[in-house]
């Protein structure tokens, strides 16, 4: 599959396009031919913010995103949105309907909206969100929006790989966690109360006092105090606002030489995740191995050696194979 790198940063949406589908690959050819149109666009990378955004279903992400999307385009930035969908576990199929759910947005020029399949393969949907990523910026486009299917683990690994992330919640200030994991909470840089207009105005307040309290408590940097603010996305109220917060986030983390220093420490940990993730596969598709795990389980389960001897007897084995 051949990709014109030249095209790709005039910001050419065919050539890109194209890219996102060499890097979504599972083919070994295309694997290979990715990571070095990955390493040959990495110097035009690193020049955008990365936003990710989460919240449970009915809390309105898309026309949330589409808002917002519209709004920082009008303040002359490319918006790039990256929707990661959930796989059907039966037929492996995606629901990729991202496109009909922003159709405002997806006719903009400055906009470019991807969605990905969830699906397994080495590194999951993390590894083709990150590599999108790096595409996306080569090819220009200055603000990344990473939207996730709801809660679960797709969140913490969404929340490792970008600069700020958003909780979106809805206005009702007795539903105190609304199906979100505290844990998810504490990754939060920012939560955006939506759908804060006509009789849920005032809940929608009385939400934004109860969790900005909370929130100080769940300080996780040294420069920055996550932020509760409210909007409505359907009549476009406080979208600028919520832009403004994560601009003024931008500023003051690279005054305080942490948004670089978060970003390097993301793509360290990303390498020793994909480093273990590599050689449980090696381990997987080695024959002897393959051969002597049932036995291995056997006597772990039985008691008749320990983990530590037995997974160290696998790890010899695929040494020695090699």
């Amino acid at each position: 599959m051949s990709i014109d790198v030249d095209q790709l940063r005039q910001g050419n949406r065919r050539a890109l396009a194209k890219a996102i589908t060499l890097v979504e690959s599972k083919k070994a050819e295309h694997r290979e031919q990715a990571q070095k149109l990955l390493e040959a666009v990495l110097p035009y990378t690193g020049n955008s913010i990365r936003v990710g955004i989460t919240g449970i279903p009915g809390v309105g992400k898309s026309t949330f995103i589409e808002s917002f999307g519209q709004t920082v385009i009008e303040q002359g930035k490319k918006v790039a949105v990256l929707a990661v969908d959930p796989s059907s576990p039966i037929a492996g199929g995606s629901i990729l309907g991202d496109k009909t759910r922003m159709e405002e947005l997806s006719r903009m020029d400055n906009a470019f909206i991807r969605p990905s399949p969830s699906e397994g393969a080495l590194g999951g949907v993390a590894l083709k969100t990150r590599e999108t990523m790096l595409l996306c910026e080569a090819a220009g486009y200055d603000v990344i929006l990473v939207e996730t299917v709801g809660v679960g683990q797709s969140e913490y690994e969404v929340a490792s790989m970008v600069d700020f992330f958003m909780v979106l919640m809805l206005p009702n200030a007795g539903d105190e966690l609304q199906g979100i994991k505290k844990g998810i909470m504490e990754l939060a840089d920012a939560l955006v109360i939506n759908k804060a207009d006509g009789d849920s105005l005032n809940m929608a307040q009385q939400t934004r006092r109860h969790y900005q309290n909370a929130l100080h408590l769940l300080r996780h940097t040294s420069f920055w105090t996550p932020q509760v603010k409210t909007c409505s996305a359907l009549r476009k109220e406080n979208i600028e606002e919520v832009w403004g917060m994560i601009s003024d986030f931008q500023i003051d983390a690279i005054k305080n030489n942490a948004f670089h220093e978060k970003r390097a420490r993301q793509a360290q940990e990303w390498m020793h995740k994909l480093l273990h993730e590599m050689l449980d596969l090696k381990l997987k598709q080695n024959l002897e191995v393959k051969q002597q795990m049932p036995e291995l389980d056997r006597q772990v389960t039985e008691g008749k050696t320990t983990p530590y001897l037995a997974a160290k007897l696998l790890i010899d084995l695929l040494f020695k194979a090699n």
